[in-house]
């Protein structure tokens, strides 16, 4: 999969979808529902009822590209059921993706420096 270039922002739709959507059908659901640009280069998670399968969706530059996953034993560590989304780092999401305890990954805020040194 190719990810957007710069630092990659992270959304995961806190409410299962109905997994027999596709690309479209989440776009769709990303601009209607969530109010936000699937376009954007976002990385968009979504869960299905069943916590075991995950998919992933995001503008690369040049195409939308959308990953299914499914664990073969397990299931996902999701966030709380609520509205809207929630934002996750990138080593979160990954956590997350992995299947392993994303709320154990913390990443230090580093305020921006005025000026190199």
């Amino acid at each position: 999969m190719i990810i957007p270039p710069g630092p990659l922002k992270v959304l995961v739709a806190t409410q299962p979808v109905d997994f027999r959507k596709g690309m479209v059908g989440l776009a769709s659901l990303v601009q209607r529902e969530l109010r936000l640009d699937p376009f954007s280069g976002m990385l968009f998670i979504f869960r299905a009822r069943r916590a075991d399968r995950i998919k992933l969706l995001v503008w690369d530059g040049t195409g939308l590209v959308l990953v299914t996953k499914r664990l073969h034993d397990g299931k996902f560590r999701w966030p709380r059921p609520g509205d809207g989304v929630m934002k996750l780092s990138a080593a979160q999401a990954s956590a997350l993706v992995e299947g392993l305890d994303w709320s154990r990954v913390h990443v230090p805020r580093v305020p921006k420096p005025l000026h190199a040194q």
